[in-house]
């Protein structure tokens, strides 16, 4: 007994479509014809074409089965080899899922990692804020990150940080003075608090300068002339007293 091409797709669960394509790239041979030209398929292209339908259901390409070849009908290392893909597709899939989970339980924004997204949430961070935490995400190592984060999941609630974040564009060099003299202190504390912050650019994966300067390009972008000016004062200030022997 013979089947046409319409018969064996249907036997073997397939369409019509699937089985001439699988002649087209050589997967399958063409078969004898009839004296009227149709194709006659027989028992061995049915169970060819059922193995390419439950390789590829499992997750092989057409390239990879015709690699396999005819002959091998348990590819021993080809299945260890998608066993293991399918192992970490598997992982990736539930870590991605981990991370949703937060981003739905937190309403935490998209553009951090999950272990920074929900401190930034708690500290209601104005968008100039975490954007600049998005560029130290990109540019430091995982010692600096580490030490950034920890100061992120204890916010300062002092009011000099607000002060800095009001203030407008147009500050007059008074003002400026005044709260780079007030915002001293307050960044000395961090980094009393958190001393990780002094060396957060030395494991930076593309070096110190890359940072630093990534990081200077970020303020200057993000802040407005007024704030850039209060940060470059603020600078002068604390390398001023370390070189008096201060803190």
């Amino acid at each position: 007994m013979a089947w046409s091409t319409r018969e064996l797709a249907e036997l073997a669960g397939t369409s019509l479509r699937a089985v001439r394509h699988y002649h087209e790239v050589g997967l399958l041979e063409e078969p004898e014809r009839r004296a009227n030209g149709y194709k006659r398929y027989g028992v061995a292209h049915l169970v060819r074409v059922v193995r390419i339908k439950r390789l590829t259901e499992l997750g092989f390409s057409l390239q990879q089965i015709a690699a396999m070849g005819d002959g091998d009908d348990h590819p021993e290392e080809a299945l260890r080899t998608l066993d293991a893909e399918l192992a970490a597709t598997i992982e990736r899939l539930r870590r991605a899922r981990v991370e949703l989970g937060v981003l739905l339980r937190k309403a935490a924004p998209t553009d951090l990692p999950p272990d920074l997204a929900p401190a930034a949430t708690r500290a209601a961070m104005p968008d100039s804020d975490r954007s600049f935490v998005v560029v130290m995400t990109r540019v430091l190592g995982p010692r600096g990150m580490q030490a950034y984060a920890d100061m992120l999941r204890s916010p300062s609630t002092d009011p000099v940080a607000l002060e800095f974040e009001e203030l407008p564009a147009d500050a007059d060099e008074p003002t400026r003075d005044a709260l780079a003299e007030r915002l001293a202190p307050f960044v000395r504390g961090l980094y009393a608090e958190h001393p990780g912050l002094s060396t957060m650019t030395g494991d930076a994966p593309r070096g110190e300068g890359h940072a630093r300067q990534a990081l200077d390009t970020a303020l200057e972008d993000l802040y407005n002339p007024a704030q850039v000016d209060v940060l470059r004062r603020t600078r002068a200030l604390l390398a001023a007293a370390r070189e008096n022997g201060g803190p």
